[in-house]
């Protein structure tokens, strides 16, 4: 009899650790998606800070552009799968403010969500949308006192073969913004 049971039982081992080695699978590949996911936005907050100061401190537009273009490095590439905008809204004086310089580096398709985007500083407009801190601080500043935004859009792509099934909870596209 005790052997009559061990020869019913002798597959439910490995059938249980088959099973249990999908589920695990499927959670190591979204443990590691979901890592570097956190880690590129990490990268994107630092990298717009970064651009917003270095743009205040008179680097210009352009050049902030290609420095945090090129800072990125090989941590989020930004020439071939993101795109850098830095924006300088100008106090016009009279409660007024406007998008004086622009400039960026897109290899992916992307808009401004501060204003017009339309070629290597030739943006000029009274059009700027800026959160409500920012409009308070540059509008307490003198006239001819400017705001700088760093804008970064980033295509992210999966590793593991889950891909699928994290696109419903994770975006395809990260965007991260700075004003300063």
């Amino acid at each position: 009899m005790k052997t009559r049971i061990n020869r019913e039982e002798s597959g439910q081992a490995l059938v249980e650790l088959a099973l249990a080695v999908v589920v695990l699978c499927v959670f190591v590949s979204g443990i590691v998606d979901f890592g570097r996911a956190i880690y590129d936005l990490q990268v994107m907050k630092n990298l717009v800070g970064e651009g917003s100061a270095l743009a205040s401190r008179g680097g210009g537009v352009a050049a902030t552009v290609q420095s945090v273009t090129n800072y990125a490095g090989s941590d989020i590439n930004l020439s071939t799968k993101g795109c850098v905008i830095v924006t300088q809204v100008t106090n016009q004086g009279s409660g007024a403010y406007q998008i004086t310089d622009q400039a960026y580096q897109c290899a992916i398709t992307a808009s401004s969500k501060v204003g017009c985007l339309s070629g290597q500083g030739g943006c000029k407009s009274s059009n700027a949308v800026l959160p409500p801190a920012a409009v308070t601080a540059l509008l307490t500043e003198g006239t001819g006192s400017a705001i700088y935004v760093t804008e970064i859009y980033y295509a992210y792509n999966t590793v593991t073969p889950i891909a699928a099934l994290l696109r419903t909870t994770m975006p395809s596209q990260f965007y991260s913004v700075a004003y300063y």
